[in-house]
């Protein structure tokens, strides 16, 4: 995926999992969220084997993927702060 698309669907992504989880992250923690949520999950999916690789366009899965990962990352987080 190019970089600009990835900012597009990271920011997306990161967006989604922050109305979802209820927090406040601003525009720049979204993008950041959605990018490395994508990357983490789909890390975690490849290495138990349910995962496939990265396309190099826009895909419906990649926003999911950032999306669950978003989600996952704001969770982790919440743990570790309290």
């Amino acid at each position: 995926m190019g970089w600009l698309a990835a900012i597009i669907v990271g920011g997306l992504a990161g967006w989604l999992a922050e109305k979802v989880m209820k927090s406040d992250m601003g525009v720049i923690m979204n993008i950041i969220l959605g990018i490395v949520g994508a990357i983490v999950l789909s890390l975690i999916l490849q290495l138990t084997g349910l995962g496939a690789g990265a396309g190099a366009s826009f895909s419906f899965a990649y926003l999911i993927t950032g999306f669950v990962g978003a989600c996952l990352l704001i969770f982790i987080f919440r743990l570790v702060r309290r």
